[in-house]
């Protein structure tokens, strides 16, 4: 099993480790919903180093991750940073990532860590415009410092202005007193903070100076428990469950990411555009359970005759909102919010309602 840098922090500060996509990582500390409350409410820090990063440069870099990703590149400025997915050539999605724009000749792509190989594989394949690719996934740490009071904190280790910075942008600073750290206001929790990214021999030093700089507003480390509950509360998907090499983007809510602009000839665009002109069969939704039960990923999704109409692919507790909630794929026209669906739970239908994420807005 591979080991972050932070591998023995996590030991020692109590983390209950589990092999997660080949990593020793920690599931939690303290529990999973005071972790869950403590990022939506103060601040926490997940370590998210078994994360891929591979660079892209030189004079194609731009034409290169146009071609492969779905979003447009060319509305990217310095600085910026652009949600997207990587199609591929069948209608399906090999993974989502982050596209972060340093200059036209030079951009990062962070990927999902179940995906790395597969990633890696597809835009090395694409690559026949002789753009430079570097996998910098073993070389590089990264942490999440997610909650309202994330930005706050982190200031006090830079220099740098950070806590105006605008969603979805990042900055090269001296930070925690280590020079060239990548700091993006990104994350996957939908309670707001940042992410940085930094060289696995800085990794501890950081670690340790983001609690201190935290300690006051009451930091706590957070792991992949509590990152699942966050993300599914605000409606992000995950790659494996919501979104995999079978399924659209137009399908699974990603229109949005899936631009049809002059001169962004991505892979599968005509087939894209023929499904945002034509309809898809199925799309995933996002619903809260009227009832007491917790939805899990491959339940049934039925109309109140019990028809089949669709399957979940996420869903837990909700920490804040005490209901179950969840997302799935559903057919027409039991899409519609405020659809009355049912999910089968060991063999007994559930009342739900299909409700837009996010579900909790804090």
């Amino acid at each position: 099993m591979k080991k972050t840098a932070l591998n023995n922090m996590h030991r020692k500060m109590g983390g209950k480790m589990v092999e997660f996509v080949g990593f020793d990582m920690p599931v939690q500390f303290e529990g999973i919903n005071i972790e869950h409350e403590t990022v939506r409410t103060k601040l926490g820090v997940f370590d998210v180093s078994h994360m891929g990063e591979f660079w892209v440069e030189g004079p194609f870099a731009f034409s290169l991750v146009q071609k492969v990703t779905t979003n447009d590149v060319a509305a990217l400025t310095n600085g910026k940073v652009q949600y997207s997915c990587f199609p591929n050539g069948d209608g399906g999605i090999v993974d989502d990532l982050l596209v972060y724009r340093f200059n036209d000749e030079k951009y990062l792509l962070v990927v999902n860590a179940s995906n790395i190989e597969k990633d890696w594989n597809n835009v090395v394949m694409h690559n026949d415009v002789g753009a430079k690719l570097i996998n910098a996934s073993d070389d590089i740490s990264q942490l999440a410092v997610q909650g309202p009071l994330a930005l706050k904190a982190m200031q006090k280790l830079t220099s740098t202005s950070v806590e105006d910075m605008e969603y979805y942008t990042f900055k090269v600073i001296e930070f925690a007193g280590v020079k060239d750290v990548i700091f993006s206001t990104t994350g996957y929790t939908g309670s707001g903070g940042c992410e940085i990214y930094m060289k696995n021999a800085d990794a501890e030093k950081i670690y340790k100076a983001v609690f201190e700089a935290g300690e006051e507003f009451g930091i706590k480390p957070i792991g992949l428990g509590a990152r699942d509950t966050l993300r599914l509360e605000s409606g992000f998907c995950l790659y494996g469950n919501d979104i995999d090499d079978t399924t659209s983007p137009l399908a699974a809510g990603l229109g949005w990411i899936t631009k049809f602009t002059d001169g962004n000839d991505f892979i599968d665009r005509e087939l894209f555009e023929s499904q945002k002109e034509n309809g898809v069969p199925m799309r995933l939704k996002g619903f809260v359970m009227e009832e007491r039960a917790i939805p899990r990923q491959h339940y049934e999704v039925t109309d109140e005759d019990e028809n089949v109409i669709g399957e979940v692919t996420s869903g837990t507790m909700s920490p804040m909102l005490k209901k179950g909630i969840g997302m799935a794929y559903i057919t027409k026209p039991y899409w519609k919010d405020g659809s009355e669906i049912f999910i089968k739970v060991r063999n007994k239908l559930a009342k739900a309602i299909v409700q837009r994420p996010p579900f909790y807005k804090g």
